[in-house]
């Protein structure tokens, strides 16, 4: 199976944690020339230099390969065409954009305020939005693109007290299919990967917040024993996915929204 990126570009938000440092890893140790962006300096740079030695470390490093990153608050229109410029003017063109960049927004209805509905929107649809119009121009006259869009399962089973998260995923997903319709003939290829129980930053964030006595590696023991598959899924695991999709070896496959969640979907 092709997965060599070497000479492509890949652009990717919420890049300094979690999932998203997980794929500009493997985009990286494939080839990928990364642009990592996210909200704080300190992190990215930390970021930055964990691909380039771990990589080494591992014998990973593939000819072309580099990283560079870019602070950018993505809620932000003018952030993030600064952010995308300056990614043009040290890497060229973007073939690959990946939209994780969001956070878990979800409270009753009637609690969340119209200030938590914007921002999450801001968050998670229309800075994937803004930076898909940024990058599709390039890949449209290249003829070749990927767009991965990092939603959750809520995005198709929505449940009570989600508000407003499962709306701006339910959006994220309806934003794919229309992509994927719109960019088919000109070779830009646009999934989304719905999430679900994964070892993430944002695990560690609900550990935190739930006040629980366990440890981090047991609330997440515990978490992972009421899937179908008794375990939480790893970071690495959706990196895969998502070099997948970003490669040649998925020349065939746009419009899909598929479930990483181990079986906790029940909807297909």
């Amino acid at each position: 199976m092709e997965t060599n990126l070497t000479g492509r570009v890949a652009l990717i938000t919420g890049a300094s944690l979690g999932l998203g440092l997980a794929m500009a890893k493997s985009l990286y140790s494939h080839g990928a020339r990364v642009a990592l962006l996210a909200r704080r300096a300190e992190p990215l740079a930390a970021a930055e230099e964990t691909i380039k030695v771990e990589a080494a470390a591992a014998g990973l490093v593939h000819p072309g390969g580099d990283v560079a990153s870019f602070v950018c608050d993505v809620a932000n229109a003018q952030e993030l065409a600064q952010a995308h410029a300056d990614c043009i003017a040290r890497f060229g063109p973007v073939d690959i954009l990946i939209n994780n960049a969001g956070k878990a927004s979800a409270k009753p209805f009637l609690e969340a305020t119209e200030a938590d509905w914007q921002e999450d929107i801001d968050l998670k649809l229309m800075a994937a939005v803004r930076l898909t119009k940024l990058v599709w121009p390039d890949m449209q006259a290249q003829q070749r693109g990927r767009i991965i869009n990092l939603l959750n399962t809520m995005a198709k089973a929505p449940a009570a007290n989600s508000a407003p998260t499962s709306v701006t995923r339910a959006a994220g997903m309806a934003l794919t299919k229309v992509l994927s319709a719109e960019g088919a003939a000109d070779g830009i290829l646009v999934n989304s990967m719905l999430i679900g129980f994964i070892k993430s930053d944002q695990i560690r964030r609900q550990h935190e917040n739930s006040g629980s006595e366990k440890t981090l590696e047991e609330f997440m023991l515990a978490a992972g024993q009421r899937l179908p598959m008794g375990r939480m899924g790893e970071a690495e695991e959706v990196a895969n996915l998502a070099l997948f999709l970003a490669s040649d070896a998925a020349s065939y496959i746009t419009g899909c929204a598929i479930n990483m969640d181990g079986g906790l979907s029940k909807v297909v």
